[in-house]
């Protein structure tokens, strides 16, 4: 029987089986010299969370931590193209990237992901597949008025003029976390906010430096 680390997700019907491979996610986490997880960035649109996982990995890079980062944008280009915005659709691009996060973590990476998810149940449903104490639910908390005012991307515009329907903030809800990992200002510093979570991190012996 696998344990819960490796422990796969109920198959679909047919005959589907579980191939357990003789290298396992403790003997990868034991080449990287760390452990493998995911913090997973979850706030409004221009809160800052790609800002900031992009500067996390940056600061782990030179520390030898293997990272990757999935950013909600990007993974819309290939893995989630054939997505819209809609709930379900919404629901399923977060399924997708926490089975591709998954197999990440299992490679031994500590993953970095940028997505709004703003469904708890959704953000539950990617810590529920991923080993114990390996999800790290990072919640940038910007006020919506500053979130609009950045505007990075000139979406909350179109979306006050009704070009952008079911946009978290300001048409659809948005569920923030109600007992995260970490809580973060995301009026402070980047480089502050990356300091915290560097301390997590390191306090959760997921890096060593």
């Amino acid at each position: 029987m696998a344990s819960r680390h490796t422990q796969p997700l109920p198959a679909p019907a047919g005959n589907i089986v579980w191939h357990q491979h003789p290298v396992t996610r403790e003997d990868r986490e034991r080449l990287h010299r760390h452990q493998g997880a995911v913090v997973w960035f979850t706030g409004l649109s221009g809160s800052g969370k790609s800002t900031l996982a992009g500067d996390l990995e940056k600061a782990l890079h030179p520390l030898g931590v293997s990272t990757y980062l999935l950013d909600g944008d990007n993974v819309r280009h290939g893995l989630c193209k054939d997505l819209g915005f809609t709930d379900r659709d919404r629901r399923e691009n977060i399924r997708r990237v926490g089975e591709v996060a998954r197999l990440m973590v299992d490679a031994g990476l500590v993953v970095l992901t940028a997505f709004i998810s703003p469904h708890r149940a959704e953000r539950q449903m990617v810590r529920d597949m991923l080993p114990e104490g390996r999800f790290i639910e990072a919640f940038v908390d910007t006020p919506l008025e500053i979130c609009e005012a950045r505007d990075p991307k000139g979406l909350y515009k179109k979306a006050r003029a009704g070009d952008l329907p079911h946009f978290t903030g300001i048409d659809s809800v948005y569920e923030a976390p109600e007992q995260p990992e970490i809580h973060l200002d995301g009026q402070q510093l980047v480089t502050h906010l990356t300091g915290q979570l560097l301390d997590l991190l390191r306090g959760r012996v997921i890096i060593n430096s």
